[in-house]
């Protein structure tokens, strides 16, 4: 769905991929990362993959390094497994903001990860997690949550052949989403709706499941323990004759994928439209030059905050593990670091803006427990 990773990992290592064909098996169609690794969030991916690979979406060249290597940004979808770095171990791809803390867990704790039939030690292979959602905070946990942007989730709808309009869809109130969730309202405008949600382990899963106020498993959703379903691609929506399914999706994807930010657009010519919560819409602008809508992203119960996960002891200065290199990737008064929301084209907020994201709500970092 998103920007082609053999390109995006190769432009990060300075690799010449013009006219060059890879052949290699899926484990390892992905160059490895010369530096550091991030993996997790689908929704956080094209932004990062932009800045560590070098734009100039925002009207000047940003790229984002450390200690003047590269950094590796790893999708969320793609093959099932994945070799990061030289000699490192092939393991299951972390898919989602879930999985991308657990991974970064495991190479801190040293415990197995298990993932798509693959249980392997990976010890140092992941330095970073992006997140789209945030952590259940401990002041002396060994993991720190930085604040990389805003974001807000709505809500996708599709309606299937036989039905050309139900009263009431595009407005949704945040009673009306929790009612369709729990199973306890199940049509809309007299047209069956079906919910949907990404996989488990999605961070706008849980995001969404706790702004309704519904469990991981919500009663309205048939498959919601099973479903595979890839976030913010609006092809994954497949609605029966005479129904309309809905799905959460993230204001930013939406944003940066029909402005052509990122690889590819799963939105245009999909018949997918953004609901707007309660007649607020998400953004305003149309065509290719959409912009987030403030009053949305403030929303307490749809507005999110987002983060760059990294172990608390490696970007301490005190610490005997201070790594300088990684410290100044979540530095976010550096105009070219990960967490940095600046205005002006140069800085790395210039380009997130491009994204579809505006700025966090605070700077302030939060510690949690290892996931």
């Amino acid at each position: 769905m998103k920007i082609n990773k053999v390109v995006a990992v190769a432009a990060a290592l300075g690799v010449a991929v013009a006219g060059i064909a890879f052949s290699a098996p899926a484990a390892y169609a992905e160059p490895v990362s010369n530096s550091y690794v991030l993996v997790g969030s689908d929704t956080l991916q094209d932004a990062v993959n932009a800045l560590a690979n070098g734009t100039s979406i925002s009207g000047a060249s940003v790229r984002v390094t450390a200690s003047g290597s590269s950094i590796g940004s790893y999708d969320a979808f793609g093959s099932t497994s994945i070799q990061v770095k030289p000699a490192g171990p092939t393991f299951g791809r972390p898919s989602g903001s879930g999985d991308g803390v657990k991974a970064l867990s495991r190479s801190i704790d040293g415990a197995n990860w298990v993932k798509n039939g693959l249980t392997k030690s990976i010890t140092g292979q992941v330095d970073l997690a992006r997140s789209s959602s945030g952590p259940s905070a401990n002041p002396t946990g060994p993991l720190l949550y930085t604040p990389f942007s805003r974001d807000a989730v709505s809500y996708a709808y599709k309606f299937g052949a036989g039905v050309t309009s139900a009263a009431g869809i595009d407005t949704l109130s945040s009673a009306d989403l929790t009612s369709l969730y729990n199973g306890t309202l199940t049509s809309v405008g007299g047209v069956t709706v079906v919910p949907r949600l990404p996989q488990d382990g999605s961070g706008t899963r849980k995001f969404w499941v706790g702004a309704l106020g519904v469990g991981n498993s919500p009663a309205g959703v048939p498959d919601a323990a099973t479903t595979t379903l890839q976030e913010n691609d609006a092809t994954q929506l497949t609605p029966a004759a005479n129904t309309i399914q809905i799905v959460p999706f993230s204001a930013a994807s939406w944003i940066a994928q029909s402005n052509g930010a990122t690889g590819t657009n799963t939105i245009a010519g999909s018949g997918v439209s953004l609901g707007a919560i309660g007649g607020v819409v998400a953004f305003t602008g149309s065509g290719t030059a959409l912009v987030p809508d403030a009053p949305f992203y403030a929303n307490t119960t749809f507005g999110r905050d987002t983060y760059i996960v990294v172990e608390f002891a490696r970007v301490d200065p005190t610490s005997a593990t201070y790594d300088a290199g990684l410290a100044s990737l979540v530095n976010t008064s550096a105009a070219k670091s990960l967490t940095n929301f600046g205005t002006s084209p140069a800085t790395a907020g210039a380009v997130k803006k491009k994204f579809g994201f505006l700025a966090p709500s605070t700077t302030n970092t939060q510690r949690a427990n290892l996931s």
